[in-house]
């Protein structure tokens, strides 16, 4: 992605690194794109350097100096910096990723191929809502938008309607909570219902969700039952990361 960029809609290429040392300066090579001269800051923390890359495919072959090699397309990036794409970890994107390249384009004109959803306790799977989420729910939407009764609901649709960024769900506390408290969250859970809470989120991470998010909306004292830091524990056990909004 090039820094400052066009005006590019469409999903930003998902590129992968396939070429050696001496590949960047074989002659006669041919690319489907060359992007010559940029300013390329890897994310290894190498320095910064002038170079030409090329691309083939969805490969970066080469990286280097290029001027013996062609292709089909050029961009001249003097003075522009050439970086791999960076990663939004902290978004309210739950909504916005199903929405089509126009609600993302903010993102992908900075550089942002990839955002992690579901931040803070608030993520819009697995809760069904007939009426309006009460706060901070309702930041991603009124009832129109809770419409997925697991977190394998909400997978199908993004993959059904890929968004234009990679995309990575975590399951919000108070989604979960809203939904096994059947809405009375202004208390302390049960143990059963700290229970619903835990099965639902195994569930959620065996339907691919990354982890479990959790926020400040409660105060300490209404987590009770819901055993907050157990939870997340155990819903980091399979593989998932369990991610605190916390204040120091």
């Amino acid at each position: 992605m090039i820094v400052p960029g066009g005006q590019r809609t469409q999903a930003p290429r998902r590129f992968r690194l396939s070429f050696s040392r001496h590949a960047a300066m074989r002659a006669g090579m041919r690319c489907d794109l060359i992007i010559r001269d940029a300013t390329i800051l890897d994310g290894s923390g190498a320095p910064r350097r002038q170079s030409d890359v090329g691309v083939s495919g969805e490969r970066i072959a080469a990286v280097g100096d290029l001027g013996a090699a062609t292709a089909e397309r050029e961009i001249i990036a003097s003075g522009h910096a050439l970086a791999p794409g960076f990663i939004d970890a902290h978004t309210h994107d739950d909504r916005a990723v199903l929405c089509g390249p126009e609600c993302m384009l903010c993102k992908m004109s900075q550089g942002v191929t990839t955002v992690v959803v579901g931040n803070c306790g608030i993520s819009l799977s697995p809760a069904r809502m007939t009426t309006r989420p009460p706060p901070p729910l309702d930041l991603l939407g009124d009832e129109s938008w809770w419409i997925f009764g697991s977190f394998g609901e909400y997978a199908e649709r993004l993959a059904r309607d890929p968004a234009p960024v990679n995309t990575v769900a975590l399951i919000g506390h108070m989604s979960l909570r809203i939904e096994a408290m059947d809405g009375d969250t202004q208390r302390a859970a049960t143990g059963a219902e700290a229970a619903r809470m835990q099965a639902r989120l195994a569930e959620a991470l065996a339907e691919g969700a990354a982890g479990f998010s959790t926020g400040l909306y409660l105060p300490a004292q209404q987590y009770g039952a819901d055993r907050r830091g157990d939870r997340g524990r155990r819903g980091a056990a399979p593989g998932g990361r369990a991610l605190c909004h916390a204040h120091a």
